[in-house]
């Protein structure tokens, strides 16, 4: 099939107002009036509080209002807002009388200006009653620990354990040659997003609040404050623009918006609450740490013949995202590289540390990071190439995937094959073994592989939906609740509508942020909106093209069927007769202009995308640096709508993935629960300049019938495989084996001193 629009890399359309500056973000937001708003912090991570006393505060000239635990509603939501099948635990309120992570508000003030709102803030004191601190998901899991929480199953456990079986493992094992097992372990890396939380809050004389924000589920923040302030729905709106990034992390509601909508009601002026890069380590949301113990066994020719897993998940003091993290991730482990008998366990556990939620990956990362390292292994043992050995074993179509279902096409066997071929990968390897060094870098080569799925489906039954309008002139809008995180989404959402249109690309625009204009939508997460979102847009465009070409059969006197539209003209197949669609819906004597609509809403299922990575490193055995010198990622899309965006989305995660495995780590003091390097000076991530050459390549081999044209997600794929990979290629320089993330400079030194032994 070909197309105008659909794989060409168009101009943004939000370029020209970013480049300028002229972009809104909610945080440049000034309204007459408006007040500014801080939130004090708990100084210690695990206590009750005893007292709180505001007075020094009050009297500072400029306070105009404070609320304590004492003057909110005393209501337990859910912190991620999405339907209740996606977070398991009710855990939350807006402020508590006991505090359970170093830095979680327990007091917020709204004044004349920032400086003034942070000088009441350090006025404020609070006296604490100390409870024991629990910061690993061991001490959590003892007996006769201290309960963080009296809400949940029982113990520190935020939901009830995650298992998953197949076939026979004992007979699995029991068929083996090699039984291997290993305790893999992940760090607590951090978003890092350019653009702070920021909310601004107001409240009109008919008792209606409107909430500027930068979240990725606009419909999802009103449904939560409307339920916890008791408001109806109708009085409540959401206005979400410009997004300086998320990453998944800013799907949750935070203290900030109640705490915002809240000093706003008491004050009865516009309030503005934006948090320092600071608190969006200690009050954000983190990648949940992992333990994972897996065992496989194999056939002498690496053939899997079971699986064994338990994974524990640190969710901090919070549920969050940590039952759907666990959910995945454990369920993730069914699948990748075909095992028939598999028995998997994954545990999420409350701590005293920063609260962990949903993070591009979710729950993936984690475990795939395990499993691939240990195929490597597994390779190794057995004489076999570890790339061939992930050949064999790839899932293919008609596997069960995580959701259930079987899988479409050959998608992950396709990425690592083109990825040996445009490597030349055995003898690649080998040339890095015998090159030359100055004695102290040596080089290698590893793989790595994903796969992740498009939607939510089964943890949560979601909903795509868009209404499109074709304007007398034949400019067409779609309006749609999607979010737009930086991605250019939107723009690949126009295209869908275009090319479904026949219209040319600059000729669609597109409404949304609004949530009062556009139609509900789940939030932008789970590489589900080019899928979902763009294939409710694709139905929505289909119904105005029936309403488009039946208005102009007539016109042309022609049967519908026989009727095309492309490039803003409507033809009669295999003739020149056409009409411009601007001349098929404008007014003309007698007659008024056209009124097309269309709506659609789109439940899917789940597609999956595949990837396998190919890294080369050079690690200096003097210094333990590691520097990645090359990677070569192969994606299987199914279609590509936009491939400068898709490549971009892949290079970032790459990014992403590279620090998350050598540099980046929240780090906690494991004793007090105090965060050590909340701030972009100490917590190291990659920049432009530490990047490695990319070379990208994107495969359309399995298209998924759920997708606009076969189009799935690419959002969350590239984080994945790319850990693995350079874990696997240390090993290939070096022979010290790494079952952890970050792997530092430290590691590799005290590596490769235990190796010498």
């Amino acid at each position: 099939m070909s197309f105008d629009i659909i794989g060409t890399s168009v101009r943004r359309s939000d370029v020209a107002e970013k480049v300028t500056g002229q972009a809104q973000y909610a945080g440049d937001l000034r309204l007459p009036g408006m007040l500014h708003a801080k939130i004090v912090r708990s100084t210690v991570a695990h206590a009750r509080i005893r007292s709180i006393d505001t007075s020094r505060a009050g009297a500072l000239a400029g306070v105009h209002a404070i609320l304590t635990h004492a003057d909110v509603p005393r209501v337990l939501h859910y912190g991620s807002p999405h339907p209740r099948s996606a977070s398991l635990a009710c855990d939350q309120y807006i402020l508590d009388s006991k505090v359970r992570h170093w830095g979680e508000g327990v007091a917020a003030i709204a004044a004349e200006s920032e400086e003034i709102a942070d000088e009441a803030a350090r006025l404020v004191s609070v006296e604490y009653e100390e409870l024991p601190v629990i910061t690993s998901v061991d001490a959590a899991q003892a007996p006769g620990a201290p309960l963080i929480h009296d809400v949940g199953p029982g113990g520190n456990l935020v939901a009830p354990p995650i298992k998953v079986v197949r076939g026979d493992v004992a007979r699995g094992f029991a068929e083996a040659d090699l039984i291997l097992e290993g305790e893999y372990a992940g760090g607590r890396p951090h978003p890092a997003y350019m653009e702070p939380n920021v909310c601004v809050c107001r409240w009109d004389g008919e008792g209606r609040l409107t909430v500027n924000i930068s979240t990725q589920t606009a419909f999802m923040v009103r449904a939560g404050l409307a339920e916890v302030l008791g408001l109806p729905l109708n009085k409540v709106r959401v206005l979400v623009d410009h997004m300086g990034g998320g990453f998944g992390a800013k799907q949750d509601l935070f203290q900030v918006e109640f705490l915002c909508a809240l000093l706003a009601r008491k004050t009865g002026r516009p309030v503005r609450l934006e948090w320092t890069r600071r608190e969006t380590f200690v009050a954000g949301r983190s990648r949940h740490p992992v333990k994972v113990w897996l065992k496989q066994g194999f056939k002498r020719d690496g053939t899997l013949t079971a699986r064994q897993a338990r994974l524990v998940y640190d969710s901090g003091a919070y549920a969050s995202h940590g039952p759907g993290v666990t959910a995945v991730g454990t369920s993730s482990l069914t699948s990748l590289f075909r095992c028939a008998n598999v028995e998997l366990e994954g545990r999420c556990v409350y701590t005293n540390a920063p609260i962990a939620g949903a993070f591009r990956g979710y729950g993936v990362v984690q475990a795939y990071y395990a499993l691939d390292i240990q195929m490597d292994e597994a390779a190794e043992k057995l004489g076999l190439d570890p790339a061939e050995m992930r050949l064999k074993n790839a899932v293919r179509e008609g596997d069960i995937a995580p959701s259930g279902h079987p899988l479409p096409g050959h998608g992950l066997e396709d990425c690592i094959a083109r990825g040996m071929r445009e490597v030349d990968w055995a003898a690649t390897r080998t040339a890095a073994k015998k090159a030359p060094t100055n004695g102290r870098v040596r080089r290698g080569w590893g793989i790595g592989c994903e796969m992740h799925g498009s939607s939510a489906y089964p943890g949560i039954k979601e909903q795509g939906n868009a209404i499109v309008r074709m304007n007398e002139d034949g400019t067409a809008v779609l309006y749609t609740g999607t979010a737009g995180l930086g991605t250019g989404a939107h723009t690949a959402l126009a295209q869908i509508v275009a090319e479904e249109l026949g219209v040319p690309f600059e000729t669609v625009s597109v409404v949304h942020g609004d949530t009062d204009i556009v139609p509900w939508d789940i939030g932008a997460f789970a590489s589900h909106t080019t899928y979902m979102g763009g294939r409710a847009a694709q139905m929505a465009a289909s119904e105005v093209k029936k309403q488009l070409l039946a208005r102009a059969a007539g016109m042309l006197e022609a049967a519908e069927a026989d009727l095309e539209v492309r490039k803003g003209l409507v033809r009669v197949r295999g003739t020149d007769r056409t009409l411009a669609v601007r001349d098929v819906l404008g007014m003309a004597r007698g007659q008024p202009a056209a009124h097309l609509v269309g709506s659609a809403t789109y439940t899917p299922t789940k597609s999956y995308s595949f990837a396998a990575h190919f890294v080369e490193v050079a690690v200096d055995t003097e210094t333990g640096l590691v520097d990645v010198l090359q990677v070569v990622p192969v994606h299987e899309l199914g279609r590509v709508i936009h491939p400068l965006a898709a490549a971009g989305q892949i290079e970032g995660g790459i990014q992403q993935g590279i620090g998350h495995t050598l540099t980046e780590n929240f780090e906690i003091d494991p004793a007090t629960g105090r965060p050590l390097n909340a701030g972009l000076v100490d917590y190291k991530m990659p920049l432009s300049m530490d990047m490695p050459p990319i070379r990208t390549i994107m495969l359309e081999t399995a298209p998924d019938p759920g997708g606009p044209w076969g189009a799935k997600g690419i959002g969350e794929d590239p984080i994945i495989a790319i850990g693995p990979a350079i874990a696997n290629a240390i090993f290939h320089a070096i022979g010290v084996r790494f079952r952890h993330y970050p792997i530092t400079p430290d590691d590799i030194l005290a590596g490769l001193r235990a190796q010498a032994k």
